[in-house]
């Protein structure tokens, strides 16, 4: 089986007001900076063959380290590109209730249902998070592979691949912490095991 540690990108500037960033490309603060400076520094002591990244600068910038630190060079997947939020990008929960509160009261109660306004609906971006797994996987039989992604679509992926269903994934999965880890290792015939879910570095 191939082992995935998947992480979220560093700490962004719409981090602390936790305002909606799915294809928008925001960039790290200081402080997201110096996490991924941790997080490479971690992946030093590791034994990983590659480290992969989504095409945002966010994610780009949090894995570029890791891959410098383990002479890898850095593999771009687009795939791994975050939900694009759609009307919801750029704002807060305060602020899509008051924009369209009853489409947010919707889609908190269910969103494989009741998806955000003009949003990517969330079965299409697990399935695309999945496949993108799982062609990294192929690619590293019995390998180990960083994967540095975003919260909601590694949220998404988690369920799917595990075969919980994608409108518990607020629920079940609250969040991915900012460069916290997460470890699968998934199987050429799909078996799949959780090993560990954001555990701090």
């Amino acid at each position: 089986m191939t082992r995935l540690v998947l992480t979220r990108h560093g700490e962004t500037f719409w981090h602390a007001e936790n305002r909606y960033a799915g294809h928008t490309d925001i960039n790290l603060t200081e402080r997201g900076q110096q996490q991924a400076l941790q997080l490479a520094a971690w992946a030093k002591l590791q034994s990983f063959d590659a480290v992969w990244s989504s095409p945002l600068t966010r994610a780009r910038l949090t894995a570029q380290p890791a891959a410098d630190a383990l002479n890898t060079g850095l593999r771009i997947e687009d795939r791994l590109i975050e939900v694009d939020f759609g009307a919801a990008e750029g704002l807060t929960d305060r602020e899509m209730r008051e924009r369209f509160p009853s489409q947010r009261e919707a889609f908190v109660r269910d969103p494989l249902s009741n998806p955000l306004p003009s949003s990517e609906p969330i079965h299409i971006a697990a399935e695309r998070g999945e496949d993108a797994l799982r062609s990294i996987a192929s690619l590293y039989p019995e390998g180990k592979v960083l994967v540095v992604a975003h919260n909601t679509l590694l949220r998404l992926v988690l369920c799917r691949t595990l075969g919980v269903p994608l409108a518990k994934y607020r629920i079940l999965f609250p969040k991915f912490d900012n460069c916290a880890i997460t470890e699968i290792a998934l199987g050429t015939t799909g078996e799949i095991a959780l090993l560990s879910f954001n555990v701090p570095l």
